[in-house]
């Protein structure tokens, strides 16, 4: 499969071409509710993740919640 070339958290990544948020996060092992992504400079609604395609040059910065006690 051909893949493509984005950026998460500032390092470069390769992912098969076609993929969406959704299956990124599934490949990282992050929870779709546990994190706040910023694609392209702008904010993205969770109930978005599962139609977000990612194209070559992407950006995406990825922030995970973490609780404390």
């Amino acid at each position: 499969m051909p893949t493509i070339e984005i950026t998460v958290n500032g390092e470069l990544r390769q992912v098969q071409d076609g993929l969406v948020v959704s299956e990124l996060l599934a490949e990282l092992e992050l929870e779709p509710a546990t994190v706040a992504i910023e694609y392209n400079g702008e904010v993205i609604a969770r109930s978005t993740f599962p139609t977000v395609r990612l194209s070559s040059g992407d950006r995406l910065e990825i922030v995970r919640f973490v609780q404390g006690g």
